[in-house]
């Protein structure tokens, strides 16, 4: 167990696919006696069968298992829209093996035996990696929430303001007052939550709007 005081890793729950028992008994030691909840489990028919917490996960898997490989399955929870960081363990990892598990998002790859430390400390960093994803997915959630709220005329206005056209340009593209155009701009600064135009165009490029209103009005 590691005693470096700065190794932070927070409430989660780490899940174990390893088909060797004594893995996976001592891997669910080493997580619970870092205060983490842990789910072993033998073979991924095993892993998909069991129900996923609320909060924040990650795997440990192993990448060589009867019937199919780690890798295989990673690449099966991605395609799935299973969302949750892998770290692979491995006792005959090669070059392209972790190549192909990075490039699929794969937090670390450790070779058997492992250092209790590392295995820590990539827990520690797949569990915020996904704290950060469910972060931004619910701040996106949000935006289109308050999105949902404006006018049709109301994103209008917001798609050329965060264009960069100023309130008496609006004004001409929509053949609005400028004092309307202004009304209107209160209202989606209000609705949307933003407190500057800055956050106002971060919102629209998180939604996708923005390049939609400059191409519909040849801005």
């Amino acid at each position: 167990m590691t005693d470096d005081a700065d190794l932070e890793i927070g409430d989660g729950c780490v899940f174990v696919i390893d088909d060797d028992d004594e893995v996976r008994g001592s891997l669910g030691s080493l997580f619970r006696s870092a205060g983490l909840d842990v789910a072993l489990h033998e073979s991924p028919a095993e892993f998909l069968k069991a129900e996923q917490p609320a909060g924040a996960a990650c795997l440990v898997l192993d990448i060589r298992l009867p019937g199919i490989n780690g890798l295989d399955f990673q690449e099966r929870l991605a395609a799935e829209g299973k969302d949750i960081p892998v770290i692979f363990i491995t006792g005959h990892g090669d070059i392209p093996m972790t190549v192909r598990g990075m490039k699929l998002g794969a937090v670390d790859f450790l070779p058997k035996p492992f250092d209790d430390d590392q295995m820590l400390r990539a827990v520690a960093t797949a569990l915020a990696r996904y704290r950060e994803r469910q972060a931004g997915a619910e701040s996106v959630a949000s935006i289109k929430e308050n999105y949902g709220r404006l006018t049709p005329r109301e994103r209008e206005v917001l798609g050329l303001v965060v264009a960069g056209l100023m309130n008496k340009q609006v004004a001409a593209k929509l053949e609005l007052s400028e004092i309307t155009v202004k009304i209107h701009r209160g209202n989606v600064m209000r609705k949307m939550e933003a407190q500057s135009l800055a956050d106002l165009v971060r919102m629209a490029e998180a939604l996708g709007v923005r390049d939609d209103n400059v191409r519909r009005f040849k801005i």
